[in-house]
């Protein structure tokens, strides 16, 4: 039960009992709790939309805040319940103001990277129920190490930042920045199927009820980003 998310690791649930005094973990109840969180995110959203300069001073706190919050759930996952909602409000603030300067540059690009975000969590969900793409070991540790590969590429970059450079090329809207754009995309959509499983298999093992909250916390984490990876190709085809 592997998964590339840090926020649903394969041990998450070898450890716990299969028996809790608050019932068991559901693939329902999961669905559930990740609709109540993608409503948080939207309501939080809302309120930078219309003007998002104003809240401009608020991105680098709340992006911190969802980070630190984020980390406190991987590592607390009975605080789920609680950690995952502020994670969600958190995080609809930071996509909230991302969408609305992006939107105003390229307009229409918003409705198309919801589309194929939803588009892309639907195609792939259904791929994974009729075992058309199955969550091997092999798939597991391929997309581990892709989705490390990513991560690493990201951190020099931000290293990079703060002595005033850059990576070439990647965040272009040439060729080579496109390709990676569209080789991010796909890892970050493969995530989605180690998460289904990783869900699945908690609920087939028992698991605690707030393990709900845990599941869709991490289905969350890879959707925002999945989100955020299509936005950022969007923005590149539309510069060239």
């Amino acid at each position: 039960m592997r998964s590339s998310n840090p926020a649903l690791r394969g041990n998450a649930f070898a450890t716990m009992a299969r028996q809790a005094d608050s019932g068991a973990m559901t693939i329902q109840g999961t669905v559930n709790k990740t609709f109540i969180l993608l409503a948080l995110t939207l309501f939080s959203a809302s309120f930078i939309w219309g003007n998002p300069q104003k809240y401009l001073p608020f991105m680098i706190p709340a992006v911190i805040g969802g980070l630190i919050v984020a980390i406190v759930t991987i590592f607390k996952k009975e605080w789920a319940p609680v950690t995952s909602p502020i994670y969600a409000l958190l995080e609809g603030l930071v996509i909230g103001a991302i969408s609305a300067l992006m939107e105003r540059s390229y307009p229409g690009i918003v409705t198309q990277a919801v589309i194929l975000t939803f588009g892309t969590l639907f195609c792939l969900l259904m791929a994974y129920k009729s075992r058309l793409i199955k969550a091997s070991e092999n798939f597991k540790l391929g997309v581990m190490a892709a989705t490390g590969a990513v991560a690493l590429v990201y951190i020099v970059g931000m290293v990079m930042s703060l002595f005033g450079g850059s990576i070439p090329l990647i965040h272009n809207s040439g060729p080579v920045g496109i390709i990676f754009s569209l080789v991010v995309v796909t890892i970050a959509a493969l995530n989605l199927v180690l998460d289904f499983d990783f869900i699945e298999k908690g609920s087939q093992c028992g698991a605690p009820k707030y393990m709900e909250w845990y599941g869709a916390f991490g289905l969350m984490v890879t959707l925002i980003w999945l989100y955020l990876e299509i936005l950022r190709l969007l923005a590149k085809l539309r510069r060239r």
